[in-house]
């Protein structure tokens, strides 16, 4: 019948498909990773991805978590996690994440000079990828957050193939511009089978310092109308401060600065929402 030689084309393409496909092989020591992207640049990724990570352990100190930068062309957790240097290398060559507040950091911006701009082609950004996923020396880590560069590209679909991740979640400000581009982020983890685990909504209003008024810059709802079309969930909102933008600047994030700050709360509610939505982890 024409359903059952449907299904056997079906299969076959499933077949070919997946033999390009490189095996998921989990990093040693990592019980589960969470990526944090978006389709676009400038709605705060990297930001939300610090305090996130440090709102992980904040939440629970029984946790260890790990940040890895996967952002090669522009890398700013370094900045703002006040790190600096280059790894340490193990007896079995790997390198050491360096570590503050806690957290085990991993980056580009640890192996080049701090002003030098990266000039690679894809394969060459490939093979740092595949360095800063392999050859780090993360310990025992419960999460490892996963600060992804914008975009759709090669980096994502790299990291996506060849770890298993336990979900991912798509940071965006309620701009139509940057909705455009957060749907096809969180299309393109549908597509490679990632779970989303929900969107943030960032710089989602502005408070005046002196009149206490509030401003939807951006606009107002826009991430909570896309994760309804997309059937996701809201995992918080952060306000537009300038307190998050001056901690990070400074290497001291929100989170640990002002833990008592309206924004510090917004990104450990953000965190215990993501812990609720991932799968138990591996014993």
């Amino acid at each position: 019948s024409s359903s059952s030689g449907d299904e056997s084309l079906r299969d076959r393409r499933a077949r070919i498909l997946s033999r390009g496909l490189p095996k998921q092989k989990p990093i040693e020591g990592v019980k589960q990773v969470v990526v944090l992207a978006s389709g676009k640049g400038g709605v705060g990724k990297s930001t939300t991805a610090v305090n996130i990570a440090l709102a992980l352990a904040a939440n629970d100190s029984t946790k260890e978590v790990g940040l890895l930068d996967a952002d090669i062309y522009g890398p700013s957790i370094p900045k703002m996690m006040n790190l600096k240097g280059n790894p340490e290398l193990t007896p079995k060559n790997l390198m050491r994440p360096l570590k503050n507040y806690g957290i085990a950091c991993m980056s580009m911006g640890f192996l080049v000079e701090e002003t030098a701009p990266v000039v690679w082609r894809g394969l060459m950004v490939m093979s740092a990828v595949e360095k800063l996923l392999r050859q780090v020396d993360w310990g025992q880590l419960d999460y490892l957050v996963i600060d992804m560069p914008p975009g759709t590209g090669d980096v994502q679909l790299s990291v996506s193939q060849n770890i298993p991740i336990a979900g991912a979640v798509i940071i965006s400000t309620p701009q139509d511009v940057a909705l455009l581009d957060a749907r096809k982020g969180a299309e393109m983890f549908r597509k490679v089978h990632v779970p989303v685990l929900g969107l943030v909504q960032n710089m989602s209003v502005f408070q005046c310092p002196k009149c206490k008024h509030e401003t939807h810059i951006f606009g107002a709802d826009g991430v909570r109308d896309l994760a309804k079309t997309l059937g996701l969930d809201i995992l918080g909102d952060v306000p537009l401060h300038v307190n998050i933008r001056e901690s990070c600047d400074s290497g001291q994030p929100v989170v640990v600065a002002q833990p008592q700050s309206d924004a510090a709360k917004a990104y450990l509610k953000i965190a215990m929402e993501i812990v609720r939505r991932l799968p138990v982890p591996p014993a």
